[in-house]
């Protein structure tokens, strides 16, 4: 798999980009499957570093997903609302799921950092 080199990446299969965009990786959309539905965080809503922000509904399970970031959501993409299968069409891309503004990173990793992360298989 390649990775975006522009991204930042958690343990937990989300991404982030310099613009405070929020998505799921490549990897995380394949181990989903088919996605059917999406819950988004509301706009000037609190999201924290690790913590739950939205669900990811597949036809093989529901999912929690974590923001990698502690800021207020400034934007979602309602696009996902009408259309959940972009998070699995295109996960960097048209898939992304909320921005964050003024944020503060948690722990991320760097692209080459998180493939070997995903080789170790933790």
């Amino acid at each position: 798999m390649d990775f975006p080199e522009n991204l930042r990446f958690t343990k937990d299969h989300e991404w982030l980009n310099q613009e405070g965009r929020v998505g799921i990786t490549e990897y995380a959309q394949e181990a989903l499957g088919d996605v059917v539905y999406v819950e988004l965080p509301n706009v000037g809503s609190v999201v924290v570093a690790g913590e739950r922000a939205g669900v990811i509904e597949s036809v093989k399970s529901v999912s929690d997903f974590y923001s990698p970031v502690s800021g207020r959501v400034i934007r979602i993409n309602t696009q996902l609302l009408d259309q959940p299968e972009l998070v699995n069409q295109s996960p960097y891309e048209r898939g992304w799921l909320f921005e964050v503004g003024e944020s503060a990173p948690g722990e991320l990793m760097s692209p080459e950092n998180y493939q070997a992360f995903l080789e170790r298989g933790e």
